[in-house]
């Protein structure tokens, strides 16, 4: 008699133990149906680089990649005559394995952020010692080391992503150029 009361209890607990899971499992389920999972959603503005030799010289630059999504860029979203970080999220770093010039002015080997001014006809290139900042939030215009004046280029097609490109020439010699929405502007590098 013990023994059926025993199997009795077993299958009455097993009973409401399968019962208690296939109702956990319905629950899931039903929160699928209802609340499907969502892919994971690619930023905005990913990080990216650009990296080249020129001549024996490394250089690297650290970024975060907006898209024009349709947006008014320039005396839009970037104001003119305002600075830049030149990317999104945090300061946008350059990094020189040696010493190098850009467009014939002495730099120190080392890791700089990157600025810009943009202009309607002109923009203002900004080396500055403090690379690591968000945003331009502690821009400290005393820690410059070197400001360029370049000519923005008119692209067509428009670049749909903040672009930078580090392109090798002959006799140590380079370019650096920054390209978004209809913007180009670009800069000599020579190694030392």
């Amino acid at each position: 008699m013990k023994s059926k009361t025993l199997t009795l209890i077993s299958c009455i607990a097993l009973s409401i133990l399968l019962y208690a899971c296939s109702g956990e499992k319905k629950k899931i389920e039903e929160q699928k149906e209802s609340s499907p999972l969502e892919e994971v959603a690619k930023p905005k503005s990913p990080a990216a680089y650009a990296k080249n030799t020129i001549g024996n010289t490394l250089v690297q630059i650290d970024y975060y990649s907006p898209g024009v999504r349709g947006r008014n860029i320039y005396g839009g979203l970037v104001a003119y005559d305002e600075l830049w970080v030149t990317g999104a999220h945090s300061a946008t770093s350059i990094e020189f394995s040696s010493d190098v010039e850009l467009n014939g002015n002495k730099i120190s080997k080392g890791k700089y952020a990157l600025f810009t001014i943009p202009g309607r006809t002109e923009w203002t290139l900004i080396i500055n010692t403090d690379y690591d900042q968000h945003l331009a939030d502690n821009y400290d215009q005393k820690k410059d080391v070197l400001r360029l004046q370049l000519t923005p280029e008119i692209l067509e097609p428009i670049q749909e992503h903040l672009l930078y490109e580090v392109s090798s020439a002959e006799n140590n010699e380079g370019e650096i150029s920054i390209s978004w929405s209809d913007i180009k502007i670009s800069f000599r590098i020579a190694t030392l």
